[in-house]
């Protein structure tokens, strides 16, 4: 496996404090950690009967680096670490790897506030692998950026195992951490999304095709996003633009999941926008929200990065050279010191509007991110 982007990242803030490292299951977080390790000793999963076991009874490996695995399955793991840290001080460094958001499940009880750094890992993108030619590019839409089946060079053994990977998700992972009743509609749920993936997601109209209340889908889409399945960006804009408030646009982890090619490589575009928007917050603190625009009036520009609110990037995903939509060049002329792009997958046109939009294969841009 090669070396994982937050790798540097993690080893300095070991040094601090605790390290919370937290992505989708599977992301290539225990490989990470285990490389940091070097050695197999200090490794340690709650999901292993062996390891709860000596975690529940404080029998710790006897190392300068321990790394707990999934401990937030278990209830009272808050103050476990924050005794385990205040109890082990500067002898011994402590790792956390979660595959669901530790941001929110540390809520609650004793806090761990100033004991740890949090960082969120994400799936292999375009600069992380230094992707350079189109067919490279094909090969990582088609099989996703998960390590397993990027690596596996096979799109039908990465269509296998999307599928198990879904299925175990929702019966294993969000099992262990959520009260869910009714498995089936979730499942459900979980299958219609891929196909909503570009348009503002309506609840209401989920609610009405899976006959399910507003409370219960609401929930749901809440619980996929905590665990990595989904992530959601809001509306951006303010009533003097005339912007839609309130529906927000939702992609997946997995955007291989995504049927329609150009929707999934717009779904891979905003994954990689998310990759570097947390790799900025988590490592140097910057206030970035990825968001969308859309107005009243139908101009839409796919992707919107703020910093402190203010606009700092506008965005189009485009799946081949292709006029420059009104939305964008709406944006660009009411805000004219903001960079904007539209980057398309099989494009070949490079070049800059009399008004600043700048027009480039999707490579160019991409391979400039994390």
């Amino acid at each position: 496996m090669k070396k994982r982007y937050i790798t540097e990242q993690i080893k300095t803030d070991l040094k601090k404090k605790m390290v919370f490292v937290a992505g989708a299951r599977q992301v290539g977080k225990t490989t990470l950690a285990k490389k940091i390790l070097k050695s197999g000793k200090g490794y340690l999963s709650w999901d292993i009967s062996e390891d709860r076991e000596a975690i529940l009874k404080q029998e710790l490996p006897s190392t300068n680096l321990i790394i707990l695995d999934e401990i937030h399955k278990y209830h009272s793991w808050r103050n476990y670490l924050k005794g385990l840290y205040d109890k082990l001080g500067d002898r011994c460094r402590i790792l956390v790897l979660g595959s669901a958001k530790l941001d929110y499940y540390r809520y609650g009880g004793d806090s761990l506030q100033g004991r740890y750094h949090f960082l969120r890992l994400h799936p292999f993108s375009v600069a992380e692998l230094k992707i350079n030619t189109y067919d490279e590019l094909l090969d990582l839409l088609k099989l996703s950026g998960f390590p397993e089946p990027f690596l596996g060079g096979s799109e039908v053994e990465a269509k296998r195992w999307s599928r198990e990977y879904r299925n175990r998700l929702i019966n294993e992972e969000i099992t262990n951490l959520e009260n869910v009743s009714d498995l089936g509609n979730l499942e459900l749920l979980s299958l219609r999304l891929p196909q909503l993936v570009g348009s503002p997601l309506s609840i209401n109209s989920i609610r009405e095709d899976l006959q399910i209340s507003h409370k219960t889908v609401s929930k749901w889409l809440n619980i996929l996003e905590r665990t990595y399945a989904i992530f959601r960006i809001p509306p951006f804009g303010s009533s003097r633009l005339r912007a839609v408030k309130k529906e927000q646009k939702h992609y997946h982890y997995d955007w291989s999941l995504i049927p329609d090619l150009p929707l999934r490589f717009e779904n891979m575009v905003a994954m990689h926008l998310l990759k570097w928007v947390h790799f900025e917050q988590d490592t140097k603190g910057r206030d970035l929200e990825l968001k969308y625009f859309r107005d009243v009036d139908g101009r839409e520009v796919d992707f919107v990065i703020t910093e402190n609110m203010n606009p700092i990037y506008l965005i189009e995903a485009k799946w081949k050279d292709a006029e420059i939509p009104r939305g964008l060049k709406y944006l660009k002329k009411r805000f004219p010191d903001v960079k904007a792009y539209q980057i398309s997958a099989a494009g070949k046109k490079d070049y800059i509007t009399l008004d600043g939009i700048r027009v480039l294969p999707s490579l160019k841009f991409l391979s400039t991110l994390v």
